[in-house]
């Protein structure tokens, strides 16, 4: 019998797993600092849009400080994503360049922490959810 067929890891949910679809990645300029959003899985497949796009970047803005990734919309992270994560990191690392991880979900955030790459990278709240925190505890504002 011939099993072709990879079976899911434990615990890993039944959805696509091979990688191969990009995610969506928007980008904002805003000064030196850059804002990448994206949408969807961080996995394998998210590695050439996200790489292309800090390269793009790093050619073209010489004076790019910050470069901010929002994770709001992100649904699912692996250790392929993590390692997305870490090259970006290491992209930006010769030229000062500082990657943060904007209001990273729980599905984004535990595997980071698991892992202890969560201590490699700037985190930032969302503002939106900021912002609503302090108005209802009557904060400034």
């Amino acid at each position: 019998m011939d099993d072709t067929s990879a079976s899911p890891a434990q615990g890993e949910p039944e959805r696509q797993r091979n990688g191969d679809a990009e995610p969506e990645v928007t980008t904002d300029l805003d000064g030196d600092v850059a804002t990448l959003t994206l949408g969807g899985e961080l996995t394998e497949g998210a590695r050439r849009p996200l790489v292309r796009t800090m390269t793009d970047l790093m050619l073209g803005r010489p004076h790019l400080r910050r470069v901010r990734l929002d994770l709001r919309a992100a649904t699912y992270l692996n250790s392929a994503g993590m390692a997305v994560l870490v090259q970006l990191q290491k992209l930006g690392q010769p030229r000062g360049v500082d990657v943060a991880l904007v209001a990273p979900p729980v599905a984004v955030a535990r595997p980071l922490q698991l892992s202890g790459l969560w201590l490699r990278f700037p985190i930032e709240e969302d503002q939106a959810v900021e912002d609503d925190r302090v108005d209802r505890e009557g904060g400034p504002g």
